[in-house]
């Protein structure tokens, strides 16, 4: 594993400018301005729990909507993350988790595979119409987990067992993904290269 687990990326299109920064083996530190506040407090929560050092600085084409920054956002998130992890050596590569938030309760599960591929199921009839914070479509939330388990390579179940207020859904899936990847990135003293009988990742 190298001993450095970081990554700073920047992109820049039509629609967006990004600058993003994170530390795998952090505190939970956070400094980020996105300019949609609803997802300033998801990626916040995100870093907090999965202890992910993480900075983002965002603009975008928001008076449009906030699809285009959220999901380029996603994107720049999952190619850090992939970046950071570098050949994924020493990590225990599987994590879980089960987190409640007042009414709801998600299920997530990761495994850093090198496979990409998202199972997503459980939001409730009209969750996807529902604007958060009067901005933030309930539909952005699954385009996020989209964009990160694609571009960090990763195998992803989030699963909403129970829920009925939309924010603290929401703000389940991602404090549940969080305590799941925690867990798949951190290093494991007792792996030895490589977690994989293939060799690689």
């Amino acid at each position: 594993m190298t001993s450095s687990r970081t990554a700073h990326l920047q992109r820049e299109t039509s629609e967006s400018t990004i600058d993003l920064s994170l530390d795998l083996d952090g505190t939970g530190m956070t400094d980020i301005q996105t300019s949609v506040p609803f997802f300033d407090h998801m990626l916040t929560a995100f870093a907090k729990h999965s202890l992910i050092d993480l900075a983002v600085r965002a603009t975008g084409d928001t008076h449009i909507d906030v699809h285009h920054t959220v999901e380029d956002i996603g994107i720049v998130l999952g190619k850090a993350i992939g970046q950071a992890l570098g050949d994924k050596s020493g990590i225990a590569r599987f994590g879980d988790a089960l987190v409640p938030l007042d009414d709801a309760l998600v299920q997530a599960v990761v495994d850093v595979s090198g496979r990409p591929y998202l199972v997503h199921t459980g939001e409730p009839a009209g969750f996807e119409m529902h604007l958060i914070g009067g901005h933030f479509t309930g539909s952005m939330v699954r385009h996020v987990f989209e964009a990160i388990t694609f571009h960090a390579a990763l195998t992803v179940h989030i699963t909403v067992l129970a829920g009925r207020d939309p924010h603290h859904i929401a703000e389940a899936e991602f404090k549940a993904f969080a305590r799941a990847m925690r867990t798949a990135v951190a290093p494991d003293p007792r792996v030895t290269g490589i977690p994989s009988t293939k060799g690689a990742l």
